[in-house]
C-alpha cells in the first residue's frame, strides 16, 4: 500500500506529520511510504534520514498525491491538493472541521474517506492516537513559558541579600490537558498557582500538583462524555465571572484554557476584570484561534490593554515543533498501525469500529459524522 506523507506549505507552522522513526516502522510493515521532498526541513530532518529509514522521496506533489492510497497531513489540504487526490483514497489529518465546511465537502465529493484526528474518541483503546491531548499538552506548558519571559518579575520565590522576593501569583482557568499541564509547568517554575474548571471533578487533580482549586459555586455543571466542559448558562456564566474577577485583581498571570469542542471558545475574561488588574500583568490566551477567552485578544498580535499584556498566540504546540512533530506522528502511526493488516499489508478501514466511526467524518462520497452533518445545514 502506498502511504503517502504530505509536506506543510505554512510557512507559519514549523511541525510536520511524520518522522524517520515512525516512517521505518511502517516501512517494515511492509508499507510503500511516500515522503514529500524537504518535509522534515523545518525541524531539521534531511530526506536522507527518510530515505535511511526504507521511504522514497517524491519531489512532485501533484505526484504524491495521484499515488497515495493512504495520505497523511498535518493540516487540511486545499482544494487543489484535494482534485489531485484519486479515488477511493483515504485521508488522515489534523482538519478542523467544523469550521472549514468546503474543505470536508471538497473531500467528500471526491471521494475520500477522512479520517479526522480531532474528532477520535477520548477513550482509553484511543487514548494513544489522541492529538488534541498531545498537542494540548504542549500547549499549555509553552504558555507558562512565554508568560514567565513576558512578566516582569520572577516565578520563585527567592531569598537575598536584599530581602526576600515574593512568587508569582499564577492563576490558570480551566483545567483538561493544557491546564493541568500549566499548572505543574507554573508550579515548577515556583510560582503560587490558583486554578478554576467549571468541573468539580478535577479538583483533585489540580490538588495533587500543588495548586489552590479556586471553588465558586455555580449550581449542576458536569462533562461530556469525551472529558469535555458543558457550555454553562447565562447566569452560571456571570457568577463564574464575578468569582474569577477577584482572583484575576491579584494575579501576575492568567492563562485561559477554556474551549467548547467544535464551538466558539467561551468569553471568560472581560474588559472590566482587565482594568482591575495592576499594570505589568500578563494574560495568555491559549483559546484565541477558535474565538478567545479574553476580550481584545487577538490571534498573533500582542494587545496592551492599561498596562496589561495579552498575549494571544496562535500554534502554542509550534513553539516546540520538534517534540510537537514527534507527538504528531506517533499519534499517526498508532492509528494505522491499530487496523494494518499484515497479511495484505494494507490499513484496512473498518468501518464498523468504535473509533473509526468517531473520526470517519466522509466516506463513500458522503459526509458520515452526524455532528457536522447537523452543522453544515
Amino acid at each position: 500500500m502506498n502511504v503517502a506523507v504530505l509536506k506543510v506549505t505554512d510557512s507559519k507552522e514549523p511541525r510536520v506529520p511524520f518522522i524517520p522513526e515512525h516512517a521505518k516502522k511502517l516501512a517494515q510493515s511492509g508499507a510503500n511510504v511516500l515522503i514529500e521532498s524537504g518535509m522534515g526541513a523545518s525541524i531539521n530532518i534531511a530526506d536522507q534520514e527518510y530515505i535511511d529509514a526504507g521511504c522514497q522521496i517524491v519531489a512532485k506533489r501533484s505526484e504524491l498525491l495521484e499515488k497515495g492510497e493512504l495520505i497523511l497531513g498535518l493540516s487540511r489540504p486545499d482544494s487543489s491538493d484535494i482534485k489531485q487526490m484519486k479515488s477511493g483514497a483515504i485521508y488522515c489529518g489534523i482538519l478542523d472541521p467544523f469550521f472549514n465546511q468546503k474543505t470536508v465537502e471538497d473531500l467528500a465529493a471526491q471521494n475520500i474517506s477522512t479520517l479526522c484526528l480531532e474528532m477520535i474518541p477520548r477513550s482509553t483503546r484511543a487514548q494513544k492516537m489522541d492529538v488534541l491531548s498531545s498537542q494540548a499538552s504542549l500547549a499549555g506548558y509553552v504558555a507558562v513559558i512565554l508568560a514567565a519571559e513576558k512578566l516582569d518579575k520572577i516565578f520563585p520565590m527567592m531569598m537575598t541579600p536584599a530581602g526576600t522576593l515574593k512568587p508569582a501569583r499564577v492563576f490558570i482557568i480551566g483545567a483538561g490537558v493544557a491546564g493541568l499541564q500549566a499548572i505543574a509547568t507554573a508550579k515548577r517554575l515556583g510560582a503560587r498557582v490558583e486554578a478554576f474548571d467549571t468541573r468539580p471533578v478535577v479538583k483533585e487533580e489540580v490538588q495533587s500538583l500543588g495548586a489552590k482549586f479556586i471553588e465558586i459555586d455555580l449550581g449542576e455543571t458536569g462533562q461530556t462524555k469525551d472529558g469535555y466542559a458543558k457550555a454553562l448558562t447565562q447566569e452560571q456564566i456571570a457568577k463564574q465571572k464575578e468569582g474569577m474577577a477577584k482572583v484575576c485583581a491579584h494575579s501576575d498571570v492568567v492563562i485561559t484554557t477554556a474551549q467548547l469542542f467544535g464551538r466558539k471558545a467561551p468569553l471568560i475574561v472581560t474588559s472590566d476584570m482587565i482594568k482591575n488588574m495592576a499594570p505589568g500583568s500578563v494574560i495568555v490566551d491559549l483559546a484565541v484561534e477558535t474565538g478567545g477567552n479574553v476580550e481584545g485578544s487577538k490571534a498573533g498580535e500582542p494587545v496592551t490593554v492599561n498596562g496589561v499584556s495579552i498575549m494571544g498566540i496562535a500554534n502554542l504546540p509550534g513553539h516546540v515543533a520538534v517534540h510537537a512533530s514527534q507527538m504528531v506522528s506517533s499519534n499517526l502511526y498508532n492509528l494505522i498501525s491499530e487496523y494494518w493488516d499484515k497479511e495484505t499489508k494494507a490499513f484496512k478501514l473498518k468501518v464498523d469500529d468504535e473509533i473509526i466511526q468517531g473520526c470517519l467524518i466522509t466516506h463513500n462520497k458522503e459526509i458520515t459524522n452526524p455532528l457536522l452533518k447537523e452543522r453544515y445545514q
